[in-house]
C-alpha cells in the first residue's frame, strides 16, 4: 500500500506540475508580508494605547488642579464673604455706639 502523502505530493505535481515551487514561494512571501503587516498594526495599537494612556495621565492631572485651584478660589471668596459679614456687624455696633454717645451727649 502507498502512503497517502506520496499521493498526497503525485497529486499536487499533477495539478500545479512544475510551478508548485514557485506557487510555494509565492504564498511563503505573501505569509511573510500578512505576518509584517500584522506586526506593524501591533506595533501601531500598542503606541497608540501608550498615548492615550499618557492623554489621559495628563488630563487627570489638569483636571485635578484646576479642580485644586477651583477649591482654593472658593475657599477664598467665602472667606471674604466671611469678613464682608463681620465688617458688617461691627459697622452695626459703631453706629450703635455711636448713636448711643450722639444720644448721651
Amino acid at each position: 500500500m502507498t502512503d497517502p502523502s506520496t499521493k498526497i505530493e503525485a497529486i499536487k505535481n499533477l495539478i500545479f506540475g512544475e510551478n508548485i515551487q514557485a506557487y510555494n514561494s509565492e504564498f511563503d512571501n505573501i505569509k511573510n508580508d500578512i505576518l509584517a503587516k500584522k506586526q506593524a498594526l501591533e506595533n501601531l495599537i500598542e503606541e497608540v494605547r501608550s498615548e492615550l494612556i499618557q492623554n489621559i495621565d495628563n488630563l487627570s492631572t489638569d483636571l485635578n488642579i484646576r479642580i485644586t485651584e477651583l477649591e482654593t478660589n472658593m475657599e477664598n471668596k467665602l472667606d471674604d464673604l466671611d469678613e464682608k459679614k463681620v465688617d458688617r456687624r461691627q459697622l452695626g455696633q459703631l453706629l450703635i455706639n455711636l448713636g448711643e454717645k450722639i444720644g448721651k451727649e
